[in-house]
């Protein structure tokens, strides 16, 4: 099943972080759809970034604001009145969160009790889509897919704060939100990819700027296995389970996952040796030597539920994916329309009939 532009049309929708990667793309989807919409978030995290090169402002009403402000974001909300609220705001890298635990605890959780707060509070709201991740799992590296009432976890700062927001939402659902009338999903990804992401240490990102400046890519873990996604794929199952919140209610008011086709679960070498296949001029990959910090070698997302209930399917496969990808960056060194290109893929994706 696919998102209804019909439902969107003149709908007011506030979403946070629409000026990172996933938020800019599906504020040019909820544009595209004719949604009134309303962002909150920090500037633009990359340079360049994909709400600049696209020109998402354009179509919205920007705010920047730093969800840790919590006056800020109440403000914001109870003045905008929205219908649905997506929450995307987070400090979304691993990495990072070694580097920067309180500031990644502070947004991922802090950030999240803010946003439902100010919602609680706006008398307007009757759907929230909470995005976590799928790394809110208790990691066990199990051969199988993580269900959504697996108990929740995270070795590093980022997926134990994201567990954490999973916890609060919990909290937050049965406590206030219920009774308010609001009814409010989680929703976990795996590792999405896409053109127009910048984000430092991130797989595809890293390996598109290797293969740009004629490098070989360096690769911290080739045998680490993730569930790959183009960000399409889990921006509709967003979109569906905010029609399905804001029409059946309580009903769909609970954490769902989003992933891949089984089959596009690959460890980190298969992608870089199809992006540089498809990028052709003797592009190649080494392994980056040195000690890390810990990542998990295997996680998976068992869909069953998405499917089953919302009929939620993955559209494109990972070769498809890795195709746009690597067309969308050419064309962004080539100089053309990125706000357009967006568009046209959004446009693809839509028309893609279900495997």
């Amino acid at each position: 099943m696919q998102t209804r532009p019909e439902f969107w049309q003149g709908r007011k929708v506030l979403m946070t972080g629409h000026t990172g990667f996933k938020g800019s793309w599906l504020s040019l989807w909820l544009q595209a759809m004719g949604a009134e919409l309303c962002g909150i978030a920090l500037q633009s995290p990359t340079m360049p970034a994909l709400f600049d090169v696209a020109q998402v402002a354009k179509g919205m009403d920007s705010h920047i604001a730093d969800i840790r402000d919590a006056s800020a974001i109440a403000r914001l909300v109870k003045d905008f009145q929205p219908e649905i609220i997506i929450h995307m705001a987070a400090q979304p890298l691993v990495r990072l969160s070694y580097q920067q635990p309180i500031e990644t605890y502070a947004t991922n959780v802090m950030g999240t009790v803010h946003v439902l707060e100010a919602a609680r509070h706006a008398g307007s709201v009757r759907a929230i889509v909470n995005i976590t991740t799928d790394k809110c799992y208790e990691n066990r590296e199990w051969a199988w897919g993580y269900r959504e009432d697996e108990s929740m976890g995270g070795y590093d700062p980022y997926s134990s704060s994201k567990g954490c927001a999973e916890l609060v939402s919990s909290a937050y659902r049965k406590s206030f939100l219920k009774d308010a009338g609001i009814a409010m999903a989680t929703a976990r990804a795996g590792n999405v990819i896409g053109g127009g992401d910048w984000a430092l240490d991130r797989l595809v990102p890293d390996t598109l700027l290797a293969l740009e400046k004629g490098q070989p890519v360096q690769i911290r873990n080739p045998h680490a296995t993730r569930p790959w996604q183009h960000v399409l794929e889990p921006l509709s199952g967003y979109l569906l389970l905010a029609e399905k919140l804001y029409e059946q209610g309580q009903a769909c008011a609970e954490g769902w996952n989003f992933g891949p086709r089984d089959e596009d679960a690959r460890p980190v070498q298969w992608i870089v040796e199809h992006l540089c296949q498809v990028w052709g001029q003797g592009a190649s990959w080494q392994q980056q030597p040195g000690d890390h910090p810990h990542e998990a070698n295997y996680l998976k997302l068992d869909i069953s539920k998405a499917k089953q209930r919302l009929n939620w399917v993955p559209r494109w496969s990972l070769e498809q994916a890795l195709e746009h990808i690597s067309h969308w960056h050419r064309a962004w060194l080539d100089g053309q329309d990125m706000h357009d290109l967006c568009l046209q893929q959004i446009h693809q994706y839509q028309n893609q009939s279900q495997p």
